[in-house]
C-alpha cells in the first residue's frame, strides 16, 4: 500500500487527478480589474477557487483522494481533520461517493465553514487548537472507526488534486493568448502552494513561484529560509485557514520548485480583502486575500509583471468580519 504521506508527487500525477476529477470539480473563471493592476503597479489575473464547489479550492484534492481509494479503504470511511474547507470538501466528496467521513475540528473554526461540514452529511468531531490537539483526536478516530486518513495537505493525492487549479489556470490563459510570469498561492499546511509549484515549473519553467503568508503565522517562511522545517512559530491571524504548521512533503516540494515565499501584516490583509470585495465584486476569506495583500506590500518585487493570484476560498462568516472585530 502506498504512504501518501511520503510519496512526492509528480506531474504526471495532477494529470491524472484532472482526469479523476473532470466532471465532478467546477471550471473556476479568472478574472481581471484595471483599479487593482493600477494599485498593483502590475497586471493581475485572478483565478477564482473561492467559487469551487464548497467555497474553496479544496473540493479539488479532496475528490481526488476520495476517488483514489480502494473499494475495501471506501468501505471503512473517510477521516480527515480541518478547521472547515478542507473538511466540507471531503464530506461532500465522501457524499457523492456514497462513504462515511469523519472530520477532526477546532472549537475555534467559524461557525459558518462548520455548518458546511455538517450539511455534506459529515460527522463532526471537536478538538482544542492547535496541531497536536488535532492529531492526538485524528488517531482516537482512527482507532475507533478504521476509517482511512486523508490528511489536508501532508497526502501526496491532495497536492496533486490541488495543482489541477494551476494546471487549469495556465491552460485559460493560453486560451485567451495571455500569460503570467508570476504566481501567487496563500501557505499553510503547503497542499495548495506546492501543488501550485509543481504545476507551475512544469508547465511554465521560467515562471517565479510566490508563497503568500500572514506575518503573525509565518512558519512556511521561517522554514523556507532556514531550509528546514519550524513548527514551534507562533500562530495568531485572522486566517483561520493558513493557522496549520507546513507538512513535511510540501516543504520538500516547496524546497525544489518555489522561488520565495512573502508575508503581509493582518491590517494589509483585511485591506486586500476589502479591495477584492469593492473592485472584483468577489466575496473572499481572509486567507484568500493574502496573496493581492503580498502584492501591494512588496511594489518593487512585482512592478510591471504579470501576476497570478489564486483566490483560495470564499467561506465568509458575515456575522464576524474581520474589520467589525472591535466594533
Amino acid at each position: 500500500m502506498t504512504d501518501h504521506s511520503r510519496a512526492l508527487p509528480r506531474f504526471e500525477d495532477i494529470e491524472a487527478a484532472a482526469g479523476r476529477i473532470a466532471g465532478q470539480v467546477r471550471r473556476t473563471p479568472v478574472l481581471r480589474d484595471e483599479t487593482l493592476d493600477e494599485l498593483a503597479g502590475c497586471r493581475l489575473q485572478f483565478k477564482c477557487e473561492h467559487l469551487q464547489r464548497v467555497g474553496a479550492f479544496k473540493f479539488r484534492g479532496a475528490t481526488n483522494a476520495v476517488l483514489s481509494l480502494s473499494d475495501e479503504e471506501a468501505g471503512r470511511g473517510a477521516v480527515t481533520q480541518s478547521s472547515g474547507n478542507h473538511g466540507a470538501a471531503i464530506a461532500l466528496a465522501c457524499r457523492k461517493r456514497g462513504i462515511a467521513a469523519t472530520v477532526v475540528m477546532p472549537r475555534s473554526a467559524p461557525a459558518s465553514k462548520r455548518e458546511n461540514v455538517l450539511r455534506y452529511g459529515a460527522r463532526v468531531i471537536d478538538c482544542d487548537t492547535g496541531q497536536a490537539a488535532r492529531d492526538a483526536v485524528t488517531a482516537d478516530v482512527l482507532r475507533e472507526t478504521g476509517g482511512t486518513l486523508i490528511h489536508p495537505f501532508n497526502d501526496a493525492r491532495i497536492i496533486a488534486g490541488q495543482g489541477t487549479a494551476t494546471r487549469e489556470f495556465l491552460q485559460q490563459l493560453a486560451e485567451a493568448n495571455q500569460h503570467i510570469d508570476t504566481i501567487l498561492a496563500p501557505v499553510s499546511g503547503g497542499g495548495l502552494l506546492s501543488g501550485t509549484a509543481l504545476a507551475a515549473k512544469s508547465m511554465q519553467p521560467d515562471i517565479r513561484v510566490i508563497g503568500a503568508e500572514p506575518a503573525q503565522a509565518a512558519d512556511a517562511c521561517e522554514s523556507f529560509r532556514r531550509g528546514e522545517r519550524i513548527t514551534n512559530v507562533p500562530i495568531d491571524t485572522i486566517c483561520d485557514g493558513l493557522r496549520a504548521t507546513i507538512g513535511p512533503l510540501p516543504f520538500a516540494l516547496l524546497q525544489r520548485h518555489c522561488d520565495d515565499i512573502l508575508l503581509a501584516s493582518e491590517q494589509q490583509i483585511i485591506d486586500a480583502m476589502r479591495l477584492l470585495w469593492t473592485h472584483l465584486k468577489q466575496t473572499v476569506e481572509p486567507s484568500s486575500a493574502v496573496p493581492l495583500a503580498v502584492v501591494l506590500a512588496n511594489p518593487d518585487a512585482f512592478a510591471d509583471r504579470n501576476v497570478g493570484i489564486i483566490l483560495s476560498g470564499g467561506n465568509v462568516d458575515l456575522d464576524h468580519l474581520p474589520w467589525t472585530a472591535n466594533s
